[in-house]
């Protein structure tokens, strides 16, 4: 199954297991949108700032960040939303590049010993910030792996990090746009932004399905 096809089920799954509990649970009231973003305002700057701490170390412990990047949208919208988001998960990417490259490859490369990650060494190598834009747009490597893996390679912090904000970007404003409509399901409304959030996933999702057929087209034309 394609990475890009398994993150949108789990996003559904997790959707429906929060709309199931919210519900079961009668906690709709709780989970009023307004309400939400009203309570996060009451700590000041140190609501975006704790928020953006915690999704910095998700990468580094190897936990997902799609929870945190949907829990980003609905508490603060689709601008601030994608701007901390954003700002959080590149913080995440440079702590999990730094650690491997202070660490040295010994420690790293237990985890990495694979083919792939060997050819993704050279390719970097060749090509530098072109190898890290491919794999933020086009994910056949898993994420948290990765970033581990740009660390032991010899590309400049400096490339990583912009290049890494840069090409998160598309993925990170269709999820957050996605996630801060969500909770108008739970008034039985679809919103304009629901609608925009769903085809921008799509539109992020099918990428890396088209790059795979072009390339297996490809390889076939050649024998």
């Amino acid at each position: 199954m394609k990475r890009g096809t398994l993150k949108f089920i789990v996003l559904v799954v997790f959707i429906a297991a929060v709309l199931f509990g919210a519900r079961h649970f009668n906690l709709n009231a709780y989970l009023d949108q307004e309400r939400l973003r009203q309570w996060i305002e009451g700590f000041g700057i140190w609501g975006p700032v704790v928020y953006i701490l915690t999704y910095s170390v998700t990468p580094a412990l190897m936990l997902p960040g799609l929870p945190m990047t949907v829990l980003g949208g609905i508490l603060f919208g689709p601008v601030k939303g994608v701007l901390y988001v954003s700002i959080g998960s590149t913080m995440g990417a440079s702590v999990a590049f730094l650690a491997a490259r202070l660490a040295g490859r010994e420690w790293v490369e237990g985890m990495i010993k694979n083919s792939r990650w060997r050819e993704l060494d050279r390719e970097v190598e060749r090509h530098g910030w072109k190898i890290v834009a491919f794999t933020r747009l086009i994910p056949l490597f898993p994420y948290n792996l990765l970033n581990y893996a740009y660390g032991l390679t010899r590309i400049r912090f400096s490339h990583y990090v912009i290049t890494s904000y840069v090409c998160m970007l598309p993925a990170i404003t269709a999820y957050v746009v996605f996630s801060s409509s969500i909770l108008d399901l739970f008034r039985g409304k679809v919103s304009r932004g629901l609608l925009t959030g769903i085809i921008l996933i799509a539109v992020v999702s099918i990428i890396p399905v088209l790059y795979m057929r072009r390339k297996h087209k490809a390889s076939h034309g050649t024998h």
